[in-house]
């Protein structure tokens, strides 16, 4: 939790991986998205009274598109990030995909329906798109490049764009901010465009998610030129790479800085900064020595005073009729592979086919959620008796390297196994752990998290009495994301889960 409840927080405000945040205010609440890459449903939003205690609301992409192609996990792609837009009585997200182009989606109220995402500007490397509805009328789009599929990067390019974002109005654009022609400057991206007193200011980040910076550029024309400023640094704290977010504005009219500080297994979480002016130049953060780059601030106070602690959901007891919203899946989900009916206050999961019986790298229904603090415990509640020959089914805690405790059934016997994969992605092959014998059906999971991710597992056959199971993992960030932790069944039959909680 964030909220000291003396009238201050503590950073980080997200302890989860809410990557590459963008948040704006619409009248007194405050609204967040952010990328999601392969996971569906896609691009979580939240919102909050204060910018401190979040709550999760819904997801905007239901499914990603094109659907076929993420009907199997597309580790590393997907959602990069997005842009939040209030504008013309609708809220706006812009999101990229770096193999496709930039799709633009609509919505009248923020948890949604919101509409079917429409390819705006199709073409590969084109990301992290940034609008601007200009006073005269005229509207334009920012975007940057990865260079992994443009072959250019560090570079901004600001293009001429329909009013109503149907369609844009030039073929190329034009490099407004090149960083390659600034000192030291690497990686520039996830800009933001923003016009204050007669300036336009971009936002964007530079250096690398785990080094990096936040500069802050403005000029008095749309198309340059810009001069450049570095506003917040690591500084002598100990948050790297603090950057790339939203300029939030309250009501009061203070300024603040969402943006997020990239640590690996947990993901990309996201830190809130008090912001300020000074000679037309925005500084983040504590200015320790005067030099208009401000460092992140551990502890201040809260933006607007009097909201009750919130946090985005964990645990769930699986009794109603959806999924909690913390849930995604692995790719594009369906609906048979699971059941909320089939037996009253369980989740049932099916047993699914392996994709290539290696690993589950590649296995699109794993069903999945962000770590939510650096240290926690969970505890599942399993009926295995149903589980198929051949078939699998547990907890996990899911990256590059991955490891579950659950039930494996073989030759007519269901057992207990502890099994990991290290290097997911060279097709690593399962191997077990450590293991045991199950007395019935039911059998309690426990998975307790610490500092680093160290993870140990133990089971219990009376939920009173829990034995440590195999040696501690550490677990390892995926491609673009944090290590995930959630549910699956491999196989034939199914498994039915009573619970998921989480406790500190």
């Amino acid at each position: 939790m964030p909220d000291l409840g003396d009238g201050q927080y503590q950073n980080p405000v997200l302890h989860a991986d809410y990557s590459d945040p963008d948040a704006i205010r619409v009248g007194d609440m405050y609204y967040l998205t952010s990328s999601s890459f392969n996971n569906a449903p896609g691009l979580p939003l939240l919102q909050s009274p204060d910018m401190v205690n979040w709550t999760l609301v819904g997801h905007a992409l239901p499914q990603q598109v094109p659907l076929e192609v993420f009907a199997s996990p597309q580790h590393g792609k997907g959602v990069w990030a997005p842009c939040l837009r209030y504008h013309d009585g609708k809220f706006w997200i812009f999101y990229p995909d770096p193999d496709f182009g930039v799709y633009v989606m609509t919505a009248t109220a923020f948890a949604g329906p919101w509409t079917a995402p429409r390819l705006l500007l199709a073409g590969k490397g084109i990301i992290d798109p940034a609008p601007l509805w200009d006073d005269d009328g005229q509207a334009y789009l920012l975007h940057a490049w990865a260079k992994s599929r443009a072959g250019i990067a560090n570079q901004l390019t600001l293009r001429r764009m329909a009013p109503d974002a149907s369609r844009m109005l030039d073929d190329a654009g034009k490099t407004i901010i090149d960083g390659n022609r600034l000192p030291n400057y690497t990686t520039l991206e996830g800009p933001k465009l923003y016009k204050h007193d007669g300036y336009y200011y971009v936002f964007a980040p530079a250096g690398g998610v785990e080094f990096g910076w936040q500069s802050v550029f403005r000029s008095r024309r749309i198309d340059g030129p810009y001069e450049d400023r570095i506003v917040m640094a690591q500084g002598r704290t100990p948050v790297n790479g603090p950057h790339q977010g939203a300029w939030v504005r309250t009501q009061a009219g203070d300024d603040w800085f969402l943006h997020f500080q990239d640590k690996r297994a947990y993901g990309r979480v996201v830190h809130l900064q008090p912001m300020r002016w000074r000679d037309g130049w925005p500084v983040i953060g504590e200015d320790v020595d005067g030099s208009g780059t401000g460092q992140p601030v551990s502890r201040y106070r809260k933006p607007v005073a009097g909201h009750a602690p919130a946090a985005p959901a964990t645990g769930d007891e699986f009794d109603g009729a959806s999924l909690g919203l913390q849930w995604q899946w692995n790719a594009n989900w369906k609906p048979e592979w699971y059941s909320l009916s089939a037996r009253a206050g369980y989740l049932r999961l099916h047993g699914q086919p392996e994709q290539g019986g290696r690993n589950l790298w590649d296995a699109p229904s794993l069903l999945l959620q962000k770590l939510p603090a650096e240290s926690f415990t969970v505890t599942t509640r399993m009926d295995v008796g149903a589980l198929g020959d051949g078939g699998k089914a547990g907890l996990i805690m899911y990256g590059a390297d991955y490891i579950w405790l659950g039930a494996r059934s073989e030759g007519g016997k269901t057992r207990l196994a502890l099994v990991s994969c290290y290097k997911t992605e060279a097709a690593c092959v399962e191997r077990e752990e450590a293991g045991a014998e199950l007395a019935g059906p039911q059998v309690w999971l426990r998975m307790q998290v610490l500092p680093g991710g160290v993870t140990t597992f133990s089971y219990s056959r009376d939920e009173q009495n829990y034995t440590v199971i195999g040696k501690p993992f550490t677990a390892r960030m995926g491609r673009w994301v944090g290590a995930q932790m959630g549910l699956f069944a491999m196989g034939g039959g199914h498994v039915d889960i009573d619970y998921f909680h989480v406790t500190p």
